[in-house]
Formats: structure tokens, C-alpha cells, sequence
């Protein structure tokens, strides 16, 4: 008998246990200091070298590509490894879902990933790495080594559009799934917001994980206000029991 596909859409809070800044909480980074959003907005990125510099700086300076899985990323890949089919969609762009163990092909990142650089001319990827290896060997905006164009974050910032495709995926991994987890998200941000609802109206089992309240408390099967760490172990190792 074929398992039921369980669908887990990760966002900030998932990521906040290995050190990694919730952005919109309380305490969030945009919230503290409104002026890091121009950063990461592609308008001010693209006109301004000033921001670029900033924007590299800040890069090599961040946390995330040092950090860790905490329990729930490992969680999520022992669902995984148990035989429940699972799909991550992720709203994080830390990649630390596929370093816990979860096949990368199975991790859907709405937002990009910080790992890579993308070219905004020609469009070639290459590793985060190598482009804050030539920061630190001095370069303050390092441009695309095959065109001279503009080198920027594999992520989505703000200004720019979800990738169609990915987005695509998501929303029919969405519909199929019997179980849908919103974990670790404020589910204030659109489309990924929208996933909440969309599982719910296709018949899915809606379960919110999340320290504050959502627009979508209401129609969940479930919300849980424990901290992530411990509950979404146990509520991923009560699936796998009772076969999702």
C-alpha cells in the first residue's frame, strides 16, 4: 500500500535553533535594523555599488553558511529515511535541510539558496565560496569571472519573482499531499503563505508548528506552540508510527 506523502513547509523558525536570525519575528533582523532590507532588495542592489559592497560584506560576515542542523532538520530526514515519502518546501535559503541528510532533490527552496552566486547578465551559478574567497582576497564587488556582469546571491530578493517552476512543483506537491506541516513560518509572506490554505481546501491534513499566531490557525487540524526543537521530533516521530 502506498504511504501517504507528507508535505513540510519550513520557514525561518526552523533555522533559528542553529543560530540563524529569524528576519520577521520580534527580535528579527529587518525589524531591528530596517536599512539591512536594502541589502537584499534586487532594485538598490543592482543601481547602487555602495549597496553591493554592503551586500558582500554582510555575506561574508554571516552565520548561515557556517551553521549547523539543529533536531528538527535531522527529524525531517529520519521521516524521510523511515519510508514516508516526504517533500521540504522551504522558504529558508540556509540549505541546511539537505546537509541534515534530506535528498536534495526532495528539498523544493522557494526563496534560492545562499550557497551559490548567480550572474545577473549571463546567468552562470557558481559557489558561494569561491566568490567570498575573492573578498577576502580583496575584490569589494566581485564581478562574474566569464561576462563582467553583476554577481549576485542565488537567492530571491525582494523585488524579484519566485522561480515559476519551483513554485509550480510546490503547489502540486501541495494538492497531492495528505499531510501539509507549516513549521517555523509566519505564514504572512505570499505565495509560499497560500500553500497553508491550498492543502487544506485539497483535503490535507493541516498542521501549523510556530511560536506566534498565523492567518491559518483557523482552519488547521492542529497548532502546536511548543518550541520547534522538541515538537516537531515528536509529532514527525508520530507520523512515522502511525505510517503518516
Amino acid at each position: 500500500m502506498t504511504k501517504p506523502l507528507v508535505a513540510i513547509l519550513s520557514g525561518a523558525g526552523v533555522s533559528t535553533d542553529s543560530g540563524i536570525p529569524d528576519y520577521r519575528g520580534p527580535n528579527g533582523l529587518w525589524r531591528r535594523d530596517p536599512e539591512a532590507e536594502k541589502l537584499v532588495t534586487y532594485d538598490y542592489y543592482m543601481g547602487d555599488p555602495e549597496i553591493r559592497r554592503r551586500s558582500w560584506r554582510m555575506r561574508r560576515e554571516n552565520q548561515a553558511l557556517r551553521a549547523e542542523p539543529n533536531a528538527a532538520h535531522r527529524a525531517v530526514a529520519e521521516l524521510e529515511r523511515s519510508g514516508v515519502p516526504v517533500r521540504v518546501i522551504t522558504q529558508n535559503v540556509d540549505g541546511l535541510h539537505q546537509l541534515a541528510g534530506m535528498p536534495a532533490r526532495k528539498v523544493l527552496e522557494l526563496h534560492g539558496t545562499a550557497r551559490s552566486v548567480v550572474c545577473t547578465r549571463c546567468k552562470v551559478r557558481s559557489p558561494m565560496d569561491e566568490a567570498l574567497a575573492r573578498i577576502e582576497a580583496g575584490e569589494d564587488d566581485p564581478p562574474c569571472l566569464e561576462c563582467g556582469g553583476i554577481l549576485k546571491s542565488a537567492t530571491v530578493m525582494f523585488g524579484e519573482h519566485l522561480d515559476p517552476a519551483v513554485l509550480g512543483e510546490a503547489v502540486a506537491i501541495t494538492k497531492a499531499c495528505h499531510v501539509f506541516i507549516a513549521v517555523g513560518s509566519s505564514l504572512q509572506v505570499q505565495p509560499a503563505a497560500g500553500l497553508a490554505g491550498l492543502a487544506a481546501d485539497h483535503g490535507a491534513r493541516l498542521i501549523i508548528v510556530n511560536a506566534e499566531p498565523t492567518p491559518y490557525d483557523e482552519i488547521a487540524d492542529e497548532v502546536v506552540r511548543e518550541p520547534i526543537g522538541t515538537a516537531l521530533p515528536g509529532l514527525l516521530r508520530a507520523l512515522s508510527e502511525e505510517g503518516a
